[in-house]
């Protein structure tokens, strides 16, 4: 009978593989515990490194904090070449002596026009904008798209990002400043008080911090608001007026902007021009403006609210056509002396102006809104109700005559023309021609080819 196989060598050997395996596993899980140490580590140090760029010690050397934020813009924005080349391109003039404008709200219905404008004449224009979701992104999407078309380009960043303009700063030298970039809307600031502040008087002083340390320091043209006029009783409205009595925070944080502008005017020898602008409509306008949303809620068969004051009277407005604040903006743009500052003080005393930019002739909105019942070819379902207390004015009125005298602003475009233009572009933007009056249509391009 044969005997039982001898085991007891294979047990040995299965016992010490095992061994050598749990031996291996735990050298394993150390070298990785010391790599995931030492890899933490090496993170820990770069947050802190960027950390301590981004927002550098307190110093009372401004040039100091300059080269930090330079440095961290350098790691973040613009980092390749193409975006690079896109900016530099995009800021050459193209005329012998033409500008090179850095104009803030690129994407805005303002800065849009005025940017094309400024390359049609031969300028270098830089946009810079944050696409906010204010209204509808798509819409000023389209409009960077149209820049983009005529070779301008947008950076796609914040007023209040020192480090991206730092950079912006030391790439082109500026020589004028078209500062549009703020939060609008009178109502929107009851729900949304703090964006205001942000953007409106947090951001102007940042623009003007880059643009006090700038060499040379640009010429800064800049929009204010007729809103600044609030509850002032004047008629029409004029420079000379007061306007220390906004009626909504809107109108407050642009008034606030004024008197920054004095500030940063007389002690660093900035030349700002600032713009009070009435109510501006027109192609490629804002959706929060009555005259956008009425066109559409009439074709949409929505009913329309129109206000009335207290006492009955209608609500009117000084409406601006786009086309003459575009020549506004750059008559004022033109005319803006040099700044006097160097190194971030002052040399000399500086340009400081104010100027109304409207049409001089207040329509009802009643009339408003007959006009665009005719060029629709429907019928407004209307709401009549007492104006709420909620920032609006009754009644703009502008007194231009000073525009008029330092850099020849005229407006030209009646209420009727305007918004025929106004409903042509809207109609064809949003697909729906069918539904409005041939005739319209071939009335306005009569006019256009007239023009």
């Amino acid at each position: 009978m044969a005997s039982p196989p001898d085991t007891s060598k294979t047990t040995k050997l299965e016992r010490y593989n095992s061994y050598i395996r749990r031996v291996n596993s735990t050298k394993l899980m150390a070298a990785s515990s010391k790599l995931l140490f030492r890899a933490t580590l090496l993170v820990a140090l770069v947050l802190i490194f960027f950390f301590t760029l981004n927002y550098p010690p307190l110093s009372d050397n401004p040039h100091h904090v300059h080269a930090h934020q330079n440095f961290l813009s350098s790691a973040f924005y613009g980092s390749g070449a193409s975006w690079e080349k896109q900016v530099r391109h995009s800021s050459t003039p193209r005329r012998p002596n033409g500008f090179s404008v850095l104009v803030t709200g690129a994407g805005g219905f303002v800065g849009t026009h005025c940017s094309l404008a400024l390359k049609k004449r031969g300028d270098g224009v830089l946009g810079l904008d944050n696409f906010n979701d204010y209204y509808d992104p798509s819409l000023k999407r389209a409009r960077q798209a149209m820049l983009s078309k005529h070779q301008i380009f947008i950076v796609e960043g914040d007023l209040n990002d020192a480090p991206l303009l730092s950079k912006l700063f030391d790439m082109v030298p500026f020589t004028h400043i078209l500062h549009l970039a703020a939060q609008a809307g009178v109502r929107y600031a009851m729900q949304n008080p703090q964006s205001y502040v942000r953007s409106n008087i947090a951001g102007f002083v940042n623009l003007l911090e880059i643009a006090k340390a700038a060499d040379p320091q640009p010429a800064i043209v800049w929009a204010s608001s007729s809103s600044v006029y609030g509850l002032n009783t004047e008629n029409p409205f004029s420079e000379l007026h007061r306007t220390d009595q906004p009626a909504s925070l809107y109108a407050a944080t642009k008034k606030a902007g004024e008197e920054i502008a004095h500030t940063y005017n007389h002690i660093y020898g900035l030349s700002l021009t600032g713009l009070r602008f009435f109510t501006v409509y027109g192609p490629w306008g804002r959706p929060d403006m009555a005259y956008f949303f009425f066109t559409k809620d009439i074709l949409q068969g929505k009913p329309i609210t129109i206000y009335q004051t207290q006492d009955d009277k209608e609500v009117a407005r000084d409406f601006t056509y786009i086309d003459d604040v575009v020549k506004g903006c750059l008559g004022a743009l033109d005319t803006a002396e040099k700044s006097t500052g160097s190194g971030g003080k002052k040399r000399g005393p500086a340009q400081l102006r104010i100027y109304n930019l409207g049409n001089t002739s207040p329509v009802p909105v009643g009339r408003l809104v007959g006009i665009l019942e005719g060029l629709l070819n429907v019928k407004a379902k209307k709401h009549v109700i007492k104006m709420p207390r909620n920032g609006d004015v009754p009644y703009t009125h502008a007194n231009v005559s000073l525009a008029y005298r330092d850099f020849g602003y005229k407006p030209s475009t009646d209420l009727a023309t305007g918004l025929r233009r106004f409903v042509k572009w809207y109609v064809s933007y949003y697909g729906i021609q069918t539904r409005v009056k041939k005739e319209t249509l071939k009335r306005s391009d009569q006019l256009e080819e007239s023009d």
